[in-house]
């Protein structure tokens, strides 16, 4: 009786924690205010998957007005605000942060930080050119040393001291300055 008693108690304590375990990655994978930008995407949503799986995988509604052309954002209904996936060819091809200080890279850069901070959290990969549109602006953009990650970007843009938004994806979509247009 006392090692059917043990085996029960094990039992008990192995499903007790695998729920926990289960919960806790379900809870992680649900796209929040801080799930981290990477070059591929954001959380659990990934650079090349369609607007359903990217839905999925954020945990929740991807919502959108699809125009009649092949390019056009969708963004998550509710939490975390300020962020849009670019879709080309019925794919995620980009993820934009704007106006969300909340939300950063996997290595901390975000909205709000100066172009030395960015440039010291990137060093040596780092390109800057001038911003098109903003006087005194400028475009830091991040090419990875990684060849795996070698057509994909981090694009940081900056009033010519600050990160104002900032964006990731794949080329060439994550250099289009004016998005969709």
């Amino acid at each position: 009786m006392n090692s059917k008693h043990k085996l029960l108690t094990l039992i008990t304590a192995t499903v007790a924690f695998s729920s926990l375990t289960v919960g806790t990655v379900l809870a992680q994978a649900k796209l929040t205010n801080q799930s981290k930008v990477t070059l591929n995407g954001i959380g659990t949503v990934r650079v090349g998957m369609t607007v359903k799986e990217a839905t999925r995988a954020a945990g929740t509604k991807l919502v959108g007005d699809r125009p009649n052309n092949s390019c056009y954002y969708v963004k998550p209904q509710g939490e975390p605000q300020n962020i849009g996936f670019m879709v080309t060819g019925g794919r995620i091809s980009r993820v934009d942060v704007s106006k969300n200080s909340r939300i950063s890279t996997f290595s901390g850069a975000r909205i709000g930080d100066t172009e030395a901070q960015i440039k010291s959290l990137y060093a040596g990969q780092i390109t800057v050119t001038p911003h098109k549109y903003v006087q005194g602006g400028h475009y830091l953009t991040l090419t990875p040393k990684d060849r795996a990650y070698g057509n994909y970007r981090l694009i940081f843009e900056t009033d010519g001291k600050r990160v104002t938004e900032f964006r990731s994806g794949k080329l060439p979509e994550v250099e289009f300055v004016e998005g969709c247009s």
